[in-house]
């Protein structure tokens, strides 16, 4: 837990016995391959940092929530009773995770506590990381269990049904199911995951976060690209005669490649493309899991520039700074494999790296990126982080 975390803390409870005071952590995660496409239901990989969210908490009897934050000002609080509708800022999180478990559960005791992100915000899943360290606090503070599965549907419901965001289930499974040296790879249509131990044979690695300086915020270019998936599958079917139901319930992961291969030509151009990038990535899905098996970083990394490039020119994500550190990285020596982080419109870029290259890694990316982007000399930043546990609370 950071210094400063228990620092800020306690100057604002210094009251507060140590026996009381309680800590949950959620880690941020990145998805090596799998971008776009859990919305969709489709397969994806992925790893949780040792690097991650805190919340240092108390337990309050008397059904309110008082948060403060070391990455955003203002003070959030609100009663548990009367949760009221989002304001659009951070601290909706905390209302969307008190209104998404007290759909279930009776929620009396609320929390006090101090926040904070030990990275900078874009691209990896911090959203999820906040909600599911609200959700384990008030958990905790009420005495409610919640098994991994319920976890993972609560703190979805949090970011859909309150904030207002149509993530799917990629942050979340990954922030709870993810463990130290696997890679998980999770069916999202029926929430069926392994976790795949490293090979014997697989080299040394690390993973970079290259912060690119603009702090992502999604809005409607995600859920718009979201509902294009959903336009392509809903079309494909009725091209083929297959029964489709409700657009809401339409996914391309109810479509066979072979529908795909048949009527692509006859979609408007950006469904293809959103299809293009559905039925391809499903593939590198497969093809680096058992590059993953069997020890093939060299082969995996490939995988992931290939991914990375699917997201620019088919999902057509990406904003400038973020285009440019996926094609310095190309050419980077010890860099196995790059692509964005998250929805890809401003934050980070994620890459598999060789840990004996990180001196050159960095020196290289930051002299490349700063002769393009001058402006965020002192906020570009890169980061080396190992795989980890999930989320836990003590």
């Amino acid at each position: 837990m950071p210094h400063t975390l228990e620092k800020q803390f306690t100057s604002l409870y210094p009251w507060a016995e140590k026996k009381d005071i309680h800590t949950a952590y959620a880690p941020y995660r990145v998805c090596p391959l799998g971008a776009h496409i859990d919305h969709q239901y489709g397969i994806i990989t992925g790893f949780a940092l040792d690097k991650g969210v805190y919340l240092r908490f108390l337990v309050s009897t008397d059904g309110a929530v008082n948060i403060d934050s070391m990455n955003f000002p203002e003070h959030v609080s609100f009663d548990l009773q009367d949760i009221g509708e989002r304001q659009g800022n951070w601290g909706d999180y905390a209302k969307g995770a008190a209104y998404a478990l007290s759909q279930n559960y009776e929620l009396k005791n609320g929390i006090k506590g101090v926040i904070k992100g030990t990275l900078p915000i874009g691209g990896l899943s911090s959203s999820a990381a906040v909600v599911l360290c609200y959700l384990n606090a008030l958990c905790l503070a009420n005495g409610i269990e919640l098994s991994a599965s319920e976890l993972i549907k609560t703190a979805l419901f949090a970011e859909n049904g309150y904030v207002g965001i149509n993530v799917g289930k990629l942050d979340q499974s990954c922030e709870v199911l993810c463990k130290k040296q696997h890679l998980l790879a999770l069916d999202t249509r029926d929430d069926s995951f392994s976790l795949i131990p490293s090979s014997p044979s697989l080299p040394k690695f690390e993973i970079a976060i290259f912060y690119s300086g603009v702090s992502r915020v999604l809005g409607s270019g995600y859920n718009t690209r979201v509902d294009e998936a959903k336009s392509a599958a809903y079309s494909l079917k009725a091209f083929a005669g297959i029964e489709y139901g409700l657009y809401k319930d339409t996914r391309l992961r109810d479509v066979p490649a072979s529908v795909y291969d048949e009527f692509r030509d006859q979609l408007p151009e950006v469904f293809a493309k959103r299809a293009m990038h559905y039925f391809t990535e499903m593939d590198r899905v497969a093809k680096g899991i058992e590059a993953w098996k069997e020890g093939d970083l060299e082969t995996f990394g490939k995988l992931v520039f290939a991914s990375g490039y699917s997201s620019i020119h088919a999902w057509e994500t990406g904003s400038p700074e973020l285009k440019a550190i996926y094609e310095i990285s190309e050419h980077v020596p010890g860099i196995y494999g790059c692509r964005f982080s998250g929805a890809g419109f401003k934050g980070c870029c994620m890459a598999l790296i060789d840990p004996t290259y990180k001196k050159e890694i960095e020196e290289q990316v930051t002299r490349e990126y700063l002769q393009q982007f001058p402006q965020y000399k002192d906020i570009f930043s890169v980061h080396f982080c190992k795989t980890d546990d999930g989320v836990r609370v003590e």
